[in-house]
């Protein structure tokens, strides 16, 4: 298992697209399926100002995933950033809230000054999944000041393609980062 996604038989090892693609994750889970209703839920928390919502989230990630988080021996949290422009539209970043409320479930140390959004991008959602990819070319940039954890883990709220967190990954790695391990709140079925 590499992604968390449900695999349609029992005796696959890797999902149709971690079993086609090489990848920087070593690892990652989604805690539910992206359909209703919490599809629903998240697109409330993301875009009708649920913030409080973000430690309900966290608080399940830490129930289900706590024992996965210490066998994947974590040294910081990293939040997926938005784009500077979106941020500011938003208010914050749903990503950074879960992210935050989790090493706060885990005593593990968030980290929002290592990664950013360096090129404004269209949103993942508008995007089939070959698209999503080369739309997140160039957009992240890690702090040359970050002296990075062997284990880190990269907190979103949903993963569709992995194309996000796997660009997001790609740098860390490249970077300095052993490991880089996911969790999102949703995970899709692919696209």
């Amino acid at each position: 298992m590499h992604c968390g996604r449900p695999l349609k038989k029992a005796e696959e090892e890797y999902c149709h697209d971690c079993r086609d693609a090489s990848s920087d994750i070593r690892q990652g889970r989604g805690l539910w399926m992206h359909r209703e209703p919490v599809a629903g839920a998240l697109y409330r928390f993301k875009y009708r100002n649920k913030r409080s919502w973000g430690k309900v989230f966290a608080g399940e990630l830490a129930e289900h995933y706590g024992r996965q988080i210490r066998a994947w021996k974590i040294d910081e949290i990293i939040p997926v950033p938005l784009h500077p422009s979106r941020r500011r539209i938003r208010g914050f970043n749903q990503a950074e809230i879960l992210a935050g409320e989790l090493s706060n479930i885990c005593g593990i140390p968030i980290r929002t000054d290592v990664l950013f959004r360096i090129k404004k991008t269209v949103p993942q959602k508008e995007l089939g999944k070959g698209e999503r990819a080369e739309n997140l070319k160039g957009a992240f940039g890690v702090s040359r000041n970050w002296n990075p954890g062997k284990n880190v883990l990269l907190v979103d709220d949903i993963y569709t393609t992995g194309a996000t967190v796997e660009r997001a990954a790609k740098v860390l790695k490249i970077a300095g980062a052993q490991n880089v391990y996911f969790l999102t709140v949703s995970i899709g079925q692919g696209i």
